[in-house]
């Protein structure tokens, strides 16, 4: 893998992790227009790095009061809303690490978001705001996010979905989820650290492993913050169109 195609993966992932789109199903698509048969999962950690990195200074003045005040009903809220994805994670791990390298179920994963954010976006649209947010609101977001543990389901467009459901605000929606994202990614490093431990390392130059990581975190940090900006004006329609789309060309070439 050459710098080039390591930035274009960098940008798929920060792009696709915080629209609501799927960025394990967009690098999927991307490896294979690269010509790469599997990215490594060495390189798959450096990039959630990245799109961590991203979040760790968007949401730098909120992580320093939960430091400040790690007892804070918005601390119980993100334990509380990732509770359900680790469950459903150690549970039925080994099954979706097999799904996730025939990538045989991507097109309806696609077809799922894309359903989900429609129907969201179609529901009447409320008016909690962050401090409004119930400790059930939180939990039932969290099983929306366990749902995202499928390759190609969007864990930020089926968050955002649940979160509407749950009468929350469109922008507060899309706030708390990539807030939720946090010790979700945060996670998904820590148990790929553990594995790179174990033995499984690709060997993948020092070059492209840093420009993988800074494309993502510099398209991770655009796109949380133009995201959060667009939900509040426009609908989430237009992104159910283009994962349906997406998910029956997928499903044709299959």
């Amino acid at each position: 893998m050459d710098w080039m195609q390591a930035i274009i993966l960098g940008f798929i992932q920060g792009m696709t992790e915080f629209l609501p789109i799927s960025s394990t199903g967009h690098l999927y698509i991307g490896r294979m227009l690269v010509g790469l048969q599997e990215a490594g999962l060495f390189l798959d950690t450096m990039l959630h790095i990245g799109t961590f990195l991203a979040l760790i200074v968007f949401y730098k003045e909120v992580l320093f009061s939960i430091v400040r005040n790690p007892f804070s009903k918005l601390t119980f809220l993100l334990i509380i809303g990732t509770i359900p994805a680790v469950i459903v994670g150690l549970l039925f791990s080994d099954f979706f690490d097999e799904i996730s390298k025939t990538g045989e179920t991507i097109g309806w994963e696609f077809l799922m978001t894309g359903a989900f954010l429609w129907f969201a976006d179609s529901a009447k649209n409320g008016s909690k705001r962050l401090e409004h947010i119930s400790w059930l609101d939180s939990f039932i977001i969290g099983c929306f996010q366990a749902l995202a543990i499928f390759p190609a389901a969007s864990r930020s467009g089926l968050t955002i979905a649940g979160a509407l459901f749950r009468k929350i605000e469109k922008e507060t929606a899309a706030y708390f989820s990539f807030l939720l994202s946090i010790p979700a990614i945060f996670g998904a490093i820590t148990i790929q650290s553990l594995e790179l431990f174990n033995g499984h390392v690709q060997q993948i130059s020092f070059m492209s492993l840093f420009f993988a990581t800074l494309s993502s975190a510099i398209f991770g940090y655009i796109a949380v913050k133009w995201m959060i900006a667009f939900v509040k004006k426009y609908s989430l329609k237009i992104f159910s169109l283009y994962v349906w789309g997406l998910g029956i060309l997928l499903l044709l070439f299959q």
